[in-house]
């Protein structure tokens, strides 16, 4: 239907500058929709449909919600794994836990008390040896127990003090990476479930629903059209010699069937290209030919009273007053 409005108007402008030289008073034109069209970027089973075709539709209002089960279950998930890698990254950033510690003293207690013992019988050996009352191997074996126990007290030593540090630089650092994942991750599950509850961007009419409760949805596939009327404007074609008499922002006046007192609008689009040439090549003769595309938006409050396809009559500033105006 847009294209048979779009090619009569386009010939009823041709047929107006061949008729003279005399500009026409009025052009022909139509009303043109830019439908905005609210899909959801996953998919799933349409749950909850809460608007109509033919509903006003209030910004921000609940447009449709689409089955959030998995994506519930999704985000607990993920929940999980951030607490779960906070408490890995606390538990290396306080070391060992106290208990843990105890032992290791206790630990160091028994290996410096086995190395006083060791140390006794060395000096003992050492002075029995001089006396030549036991052989030099007492001694070598004296003093080997010696080292065992020295070697024990400071691995042990070694144990404590890694202990009261707690983990490594590197592998803290890992561990608060990991919580960054998750969070992350948990932002992900978040945004996948925010996704499948919809609401309207903008106030405007219903033009069309195209899912029913129940219907699996494609990601990214529209369940509802929504026409803004601010999305809601005029398209005529005016002959090229009189395309440098408007401008942008130019005030115009449309005319339907219906529509009762003129609805005033302003030009909010010229085309650059022509919309249509002579098949022959250009010459002062046929040059009459060529129209350009014009755009005009009317206020939020008259855009209400036009329909998408409804033919118009254009007029360059206000409407002359005459029988039936």
């Amino acid at each position: 239907m847009k294209i048979l409005l779009r090619w009569g108007a386009l010939l009823a402008v041709i047929g107006l500058a061949a008729c003279g030289d005399k500009a026409p008073e009025s052009f022909p034109g139509y009303v043109e929709a830019e439908y905005i069209r609210l899909a959801a970027p996953v998919s799933g089973t349409l749950a909850r449909l809460h608007l109509k075709r033919g509903d006003q539709a209030a910004a921000s209002a609940a447009a449709f919600v689409l089955e959030q089960e998995s994506e519930r279950a999704a985000r607990e998930e993920a929940g999980f794994r951030v607490a779960r890698a906070q408490d890995e990254l606390a538990n290396l950033r306080q070391g060992k836990r106290p208990d843990e510690l105890a032992a290791i003293r206790a630990q160091l207690a028994q290996g410096e008390a086995a190395l006083r013992l060791s140390s006794a019988e060395l000096a003992r050996s050492t002075r029995l040896v001089a006396q030549q009352f036991l052989s030099p191997a007492a001694l070598d074996q004296a003093r080997a127990a010696v080292a065992r126990d020295q070697g024990r007290v400071n691995e042990l030593n070694a144990q404590l003090r890694q202990a009261l540090q707690g983990a490594r630089e590197a592998e803290i650092s890992a561990a608060g990476q990991e919580v960054k994942a998750a969070q992350a991750q948990l932002e992900q599950a978040g945004w996948r479930l925010d996704q499948k509850t919809q609401r309207t961007p903008v106030a405007g009419d219903v033009a069309d629903v195209l899912y029913r409760e129940g219907e699996w949805v494609p990601a990214g596939a529209p369940v509802l059209t929504l026409l803004p009327p601010a999305n809601i404007k005029a398209r005529f074609f005016l002959p090229e010699q009189q395309l440098g008499a408007i401008a942008v922002g130019q005030e115009v006046s449309l005319q339907c069937d219906g529509c009762g007192a003129a609805i005033p609008a302003k030009i909010s689009f010229i085309a650059r290209e022509a919309e249509y040439t002579s098949p022959i090549i250009y010459s002062k003769e046929n040059r009459a030919r060529l129209v350009f595309m014009v755009e005009a938006r009317p206020n939020l409050q008259d855009a209400r009273r036009l329909h998408p396809g409804q033919p118009l009559e254009v007029w360059l500033g206000a409407r002359p007053a005459g029988p039936g105006s």
